[in-house]
């Protein structure tokens, strides 16, 4: 398996990471341990979760994902094969988004203990907290760092004037900077990626994984009308694609993956692993056949045309 850097990090990843949202949600032990196991013997390192994952379900409070998580990492002994990912910020409870520095020292703890590790491979600020100064969050970061609890840290959810300032800071107060930046994108999704936030993480050399790689699972080509959505617990969050430039981006994509013999999500994730700027996509999976589908989009090579039709139908 062909690794990547992680912008300027000591990370190298396949390029697609496994998504650790389903683990405690649709994906329950048993099943979360079959995915890990086969991801990981398919040549792939890094997973990405939060301690927020999976608390909107019924009968949770946060921390199932890291949970599940850290329990196949103690029973497979296996925690130096994968790259751990986690972040900190979300409601976990407390009613409001917080990269306080008393909360991240707090917050930090409860994930590791949740993890069963001594070390954050990478640890992200979910969100903005607009009530706490950058140089706050990055102070506490920095003591993270020199604890030897996180390896490296970034960032979920900026946009480029968020990420300019915070870069900003760093430098000027002479923190850790974000080296890693986790946005929305995907073959719908494209506006608020590219342009000036792309431009300047290519300029200042981050790493970039992306989430909601498959549009919450509309790039799947599983959702076709409003008589769909019921299909699966996210089907509510594909209302928003079925639209006239949502089927024409499935018309692209069946075109595409029958050239292939591959299935419209092997293309979708395959598109983004080749645009300029992006190290991996987060996709999950909540069977072995949704995994062994992801497992193929890293092997697939699309070709220029491919690519322009994809673009030409989702501008």
């Amino acid at each position: 398996m062909q690794k990547r850097r992680l912008g300027q990090t000591s990370l190298e990843i396949a390029p697609l990471v496994l998504g650790g949202n389903v683990f405690g949600w649709t994906a329950d032990e048993r099943t979360s341990f079959a995915l890990l196991d086969r991801f990981v013997e398919a040549g792939f390192n890094a997973i990405d979760t939060a301690d927020s994952y999976s608390r909107w379900a019924p009968g949770n409070k946060g921390g199932e994902s890291e949970t599940i998580i850290g329990k196949w990492m103690k029973e497979r002994g296996n925690r130096d094969k994968v790259i751990i990912i986690t972040k900190v910020g979300s409601d976990m409870g407390q009613g409001k988004k917080d990269l306080s520095a008393a909360y991240i020292e707090k917050a930090v703890e409860d994930s590791l203990r949740r993890l069963r590790v001594e070390v954050i491979d990478l640890y992200l600020s979910h969100w903005p907290d607009p009530a706490t100064p950058y140089e706050e969050t990055l102070g506490a970061y920095e003591k993270l760092l020199k604890a030897g609890k996180v390896r490296h840290i970034g960032a979920s959810n900026l946009d480029a004037g968020q990420l300019r300032a915070a870069l900003d800071v760093a430098k000027l107060r002479d923190l850790p900077r974000y080296e890693v930046l986790q946005p929305e994108y995907n073959l719908y999704d494209r506006a608020s990626f590219e342009g000036p936030l792309r431009n300047l993480c290519v300029a200042e050399g981050l790493g970039v994984i992306t989430y909601y790689s498959l549009a919450s699972g509309f790039l799947t080509g599983k959702y076709r009308s409003s008589a769909d959505l019921g299909k699966s617990a996210r089907g509510s969050g594909v209302r928003k694609y079925l639209d006239a430039r949502g089927a024409r981006i499935l018309d692209a994509l069946d075109a595409v993956a029958a050239r292939h013999r591959a299935r419209p999500a092997e293309v979708a994730l395959a598109w983004i692993m080749a645009r300029r700027g992006v190290t991996a996509p987060i996709a999950s999976a909540t069977s072995l056949d949704q995994l062994e589908s992801l497992i193929r989009s890293a092997e697939l090579q699309l070709t220029s045309a491919d690519m322009d039709e994809l673009n030409q139908a989702s501008s």
